[in-house]
């Protein structure tokens, strides 16, 4: 009974340091791969490249930055008439939805003129 009990308890040790870091391994995945040539002359190349994952979506828009729909969450073209307290934007401007934020935005540019976070619910 005694080594059943140290070695649950020898367990539980040796996996509480792989529950610990499991939050870290939640950061962006990163692609390696490994390209091994042989060449004639009886020499070997190894090469590695490190492949980062693309960030989806951005969450924090600042005024005067560029605004990129591509990283924009639930992207759409906002009607001012439908949500309260939006008024009709000024010319060369337009109002688009960024996750539950809604950012006015110009047209030639993508410039971002104002925004308005957490209007849509």
């Amino acid at each position: 009974m005694k080594k059943f009990v140290l070695a649950a308890v020898a367990a539980s040790v040796a996996v509480s340091p792989i529950l610990a870091a499991a939050p870290a391994a939640a950061a962006p995945a990163q692609q390696t791969r490994t390209v091994v040539k042989h060449k004639p002359n009886g020499k070997v190349v190894v090469k590695k490249t490190v492949k980062k994952a693309p960030q989806r979506y951005r969450t924090n828009w600042k005024r005067g930055e560029r605004f990129d729909y591509r990283q924009a969450r639930n992207y759409r073209q906002v009607d001012y008439r439908h949500y309260r307290g939006l008024k009709a934007p000024p010319r060369g401007y337009r109002y688009v939805q960024s996750g539950n934020d809604i950012v006015m935005v110009s047209i030639a540019s993508g410039i971002i003129g104002a925004i308005f976070g957490n209007m849509i619910r």
